[in-house]
């Protein structure tokens, strides 16, 4: 090939003189790299050790050079068996992110070791007990003071429907975590969102004004509303996600829902009515029932009214206040969409 220059034609010697990598050019049989894959090639034990490995590099930390709290793997998936109540076990898609802090002098770690710690248990039944295990697994492979591991999964209950009798199933976004510091101490977390529907008061007190003063038929405004709810188990304690919903329903009892003939529709309203409830009634319910249960050490509530009658919405959060505990710091309320 010639290339043709402001000073017109390129001799072919200057192009011979060139070099392509990994195609070839006039003159040369043969690229300067090959480009082949051998499928059969198996590496043994002494290839494999003169692999390089970058956290055998000296002085290759780039920019400062501090520790990072966490460093690890987020977004792989796995299909994970979980515990139901009942005894049985139920196979849920998972996604799952795990950290692990890193120290000064040292590049980087080893983050697929992270995502191996995790195929090792890929057929046991999971729970916390199992993640704080796996957590203790990678801290040895991957030495750290402080690590962190996050499941989150999607959770099927079956709902019944208010009167008819019908029953669906009813879907619950869901995470465990656990925490571990250099210390020795491992907390437990479990995240958990309900869906509900939220009535206003104000609203409903002014529509049955305009029914009693003036005749006037009036809807009061209600609106989907979500409810998110950081829970530390206490140490020595279990907790099922059953059991959260439980409080949750017991709390809110206005959550949506899957199977509806015309009886449940009018079931529906009438509960709406009889559970009418601001963002900061909702936030102090749930915080009754979490703050009633042994088990729960800790907790955070956000709550977030996808509001009908605003162009924006309603939002509270709260925590248990316990001292050095978790703060009612959330602000991510698009997040609460539903």
């Amino acid at each position: 090939m010639i290339t043709i220059s402001e000073n017109g034609a390129e001799s072919v010697n200057q192009v011979r003189n060139k070099k392509m990598y990994l195609h070839r050019i006039a003159g040369r049989e043969l690229p300067e790299l090959r480009q082949d894959y051998d499928a059969n090639f198996v590496p043994d034990e002494d290839y494999r050790n003169s692999l390089p490995d970058m956290q055998e590099a000296v002085d290759a930390v780039e920019g400062a050079n501090v520790p990072i709290p966490q460093v690890g793997v987020s977004g792989f998936h796995l299909p994970l068996k979980f515990a139901v109540e009942d005894g049985s076990a139920v196979t849920l898609q998972a996604t799952i992110t795990g950290t692990v802090s890193l120290q000064a002098d040292q590049k980087g770690i080893n983050m697929s070791r992270i995502v191996r710690s995790f195929y090792d248990y890929k057929d046991a039944e999971f729970s916390l007990e199992t993640m704080r295990e796996i957590v203790r697994a990678y801290q040895e492979k991957l030495p750290s003071l402080q690590a962190r591991l996050r499941v989150g999964f999607s959770y099927p209950m079956i709902q019944k429907s208010l009167r008819s009798g019908l029953e669906g199933y009813q879907f619950y976004n869901c995470a465990f975590e656990i925490v571990a510091n250099g210390n020795n101490r491992v907390q437990r977390f479990i995240h958990f969102d309900f869906v509900y529907s939220s009535a206003c008061p104000c609203s409903a007190e002014l529509s049955e004004h305009a029914r009693d003063t003036r005749g006037v038929y009036a809807i009061p405004h209600s609106q989907r509303s979500k409810a998110r709810i950081k829970i530390e188990v206490a140490d020595g304690w279990t907790l099922n996600i059953e059991d959260l919903q439980r409080h949750m329903v017991e709390a809110l009892h206005t959550e949506t829902q899957v199977m509806v003939k015309r009886e449940d529709e009018q079931a529906f309203a009438e509960m709406n009515g009889a559970y009418i409830k601001f963002v900061e009634d909702a936030a102090r319910l749930v915080y009754e029932q979490l703050n009633a249960d042994l088990r729960i050490k800790d907790f955070t509530v956000a709550c977030a009214h996808l509001e009908s009658l605003h162009s924006h919405d309603a939002v509270a959060v709260i925590a248990r206040g316990i001292p050095n505990g978790m703060q009612a710091d959330f602000m991510d309320f698009q997040n609460l969409v539903c």
